[in-house]
Formats: C-alpha cells, structure tokens, sequence
C-alpha cells in the first residue's frame, strides 16, 4: 500500500471551511509510517546536516524517527509557553488565526545546515516563521520537507526562497 492511501480528509476541522488532512491513519501502519521515514532519510542520509528541525506537534512524528535514522539531533519548534528553557520566538499569521512559535536559544548554532519537517503545507505560514526563526540564528536552513503539499492553497509560492521537498501532492 502507498502512504498517500491512508492520508484521510476530515471536513470542517478544525473550523468550518477547513478540510484537515489526518495522517493519523498513515501512522497507525507501520509499514507506511516506515515508507515515510525511509523516503526521507535516502534523500537526506548523504546530505551534510547538523541537525533536524521539527514543528509541532506532528511534525514531530515525522522527524524524531528521521532524525534517530539519521543520527542527527533533533530540534523542536513549539508553540509559545511550552519550552522550559530560555526561548526566542517569532509570531505569524496562520490562516485560520495568529501563533507564535518558540525554540531553545541553545539549539542552533550560527551556520548550522538544518531540514525542517513537518507533515503538511498549506499555505506556507508556519514553515515559513520557522524557516525565518531559524534563519535568526545565523544557521542555513538546507531543505523544508513534509509530507502532504496542499497545491491548491499554494503555500510552496509564499516559501519560494528555500528549497521545498514534498513526499504527495494532494
């Protein structure tokens, strides 16, 4: 089976108007979540990286096991309030709503080579304040990877200065 197949369209959440993408279908089969993981890390496993951003909350299932493959530390973006050390933070525009998402100061080094991930673009707005939060450290953001790409919603548009690699298009 693909991994696109168990990529499930939950209408109305978590808004009316919102149709969200659920990988939790994905997730409770191994040998998908599995593909998953291996796409990634064949694509990453020759590339010189010195560490792994995830976003959360499921951005986090996809780079914790890529970055345990890759034996690369992992990096944790969340939201506001939730990092117990000290943070730098950057707010932004979402687009049902405003965020802010934080990092710890001593988790990046200035040039610094880093894949973020998370499981799906929409339209752009949370990779790119964690593409820019990165970028504040002086590191070099190499590659934003997901899972899901929503093409309609043209997020891969609003984060054309870096590089943008997509496992399915839907």
């Amino acid at each position: 089976m693909r991994f696109q197949e168990l990529i499930r369209e939950v209408k109305d959440f978590p808004q009316p108007g919102i149709n969200f993408r659920d990988i939790t279908p994905l997730l409770q089969s191994p040998a998908a979540y599995k593909q998953v993981i291996d796409l990634l890390a064949d694509r990453y496993k020759h590339q010189a990286i010195d560490a792994i951003v995830g976003i959360e909350s499921r951005g986090f299932l996809i780079a914790a096991p890529l970055a345990r493959e890759l034996e690369m530390p992992l990096l944790l973006i969340r939201k506001q309030g939730k990092l117990p050390f000290k943070t730098k933070s950057i707010t932004y525009a979402l687009e049902y709503g405003v965020d802010a998402l934080e990092i710890h100061k001593d988790g990046v080094s200035k040039s610094d080579k880093i894949i973020i991930i998370d499981d799906l673009v929409a339209t752009g707005g949370t990779l790119e304040a964690t593409a820019k939060l990165i970028e504040s450290f002086g590191a070099n953001i190499l590659e934003l990877a997901v899972v899901i790409e929503l093409i309609d919603l043209d997020g891969r548009n609003k984060l054309h200065k870096w590089a943008l690699h997509s496992l399915c298009q839907l």
